[in-house]
């Protein structure tokens, strides 16, 4: 019971932490007219939070079918990918998520300091654009889920993912060609375990060459 116990509040958290999260990098590199964000606190961080109903509705709706899989410890990773207008990606963030070796909940000062540790995670998405190109005018984003096998089982009793249907991702998506790793931040505790970082196309430059 405490196990599960522990597994559902580390699902809560990330979900929160990841709805944030969507939303700073779509803002951070510009994907959307700054007008639609208003801007907010999180672990007392600036963010960007939009405002735009279906944009809104798509992440919620991401996020509430992920949270089940995070509860079973059956996600691998969570990518935000950037998608250029010819269906190219041209940028990926991703959230890379393994269960520690043991689950437990101490005391609140535990919950302060993965708390910080998630501020941290924000702080460098607001600063990673120093680390990156600019991306093509006119891109789009995908969030993919990449799961462990046996998610398919608990994908298809879900009434949820009935609702919300999820489809596999254009094998194209999932991974950039020649393209180069930018580690930004990882955590490491007994709740949880997680590393964020980005890949960047090596033709994202030939891109904006022929625009």
């Amino acid at each position: 019971m405490i196990t599960q116990t522990c597994s559902i509040v580390a699902a809560d958290i990330l979900c929160e932490f990841l709805e944030v999260a969507v939303n700073q990098i779509l803002y951070i590199r510009n994907l959307y007219p700054s007008g639609i964000f208003d801007r907010r606190k999180k672990y007392n961080v600036p963010v960007q939070m939009s405002r735009h109903p279906e944009l809104n509705q798509y992440i919620t709706d991401v996020i509430a079918g992920i949270k089940p899989l995070l509860v079973k410890d059956e996600i691998q990773c969570i990518s935000v990918v950037i998608i250029h207008a010819l269906q190219h990606p041209v940028e990926r963030f991703v959230f890379e998520i393994a269960p520690p070796s043991s689950r437990s909940l101490s005391n609140d000062s535990f919950l302060i300091n993965i708390e910080q540790s998630l501020r941290a995670f924000l702080l460098r998405i607001n600063t990673c654009d120093a680390a990156l190109q600019s991306n093509p005018p006119d891109c789009s984003f995908k969030i993919l889920v990449h799961t462990k096998s046996s998610a398919v089982f608990s994908m298809e009793d879900s009434q949820f993912i009935q609702d919300f249907p999820w489809i596999e991702a254009d094998e194209h998506l999932s991974a950039l060609k020649d393209s180069s790793m930018t580690p930004l931040k990882m955590m490491s505790s007994d709740l949880i375990k997680m590393q964020l970082y980005v890949e960047e196309s090596a033709t994202k430059s030939s891109i904006e060459d022929h625009l």
